[in-house]
């Protein structure tokens, strides 16, 4: 499982949850990372904060980050880049993939990993 954070991005969230463990001192907190939908324009992400990894979810760790992906999402987290954008104009965390394509089955499409129905479904 491949799924990057850029320099920015970890010191971001490694900031923000050495902040909040400060309250709870949880030594399991980390960030969750899921695909909560898809279609024809591209896939939505989640990045939330989460105590503890579910028992489905893929641990990984990058530099002092634990990250936790959802163990459905992760076929289609695979090769994605997450960066933090700090401008006037954008403000948050930029997911992007750079083994997508944009041909898939229902026309032009965004497509990562297998190009079936399920996997990226057509709305």
């Amino acid at each position: 499982m491949t799924l990057t954070l850029t320099e920015v991005a970890e010191f971001r969230l490694r900031t923000f949850l050495q902040a909040a463990s400060k309250e709870d001192n949880s030594a399991q907190r980390g960030i969750r990372v899921a695909v909560e939908d898809g279609g024809c324009s591209g896939y939505q992400y989640s990045l939330n904060i989460a105590s503890t990894p579910r028992a489905d979810d893929v641990v990984v760790e990058q530099g002092k980050l634990r990250i936790y992906i959802d163990s459905q999402s992760a076929p289609l987290l695979e090769g994605v880049v997450i960066d933090f954008v700090d401008s006037l104009l954008e403000s948050g965390f930029k997911f992007s993939n750079p083994n997508a394509t944009d041909t898939c089955g229902c026309g032009k499409s965004f497509q990562a990993g297998d190009c079936t129905p399920a996997g990226v479904p057509c709305s």
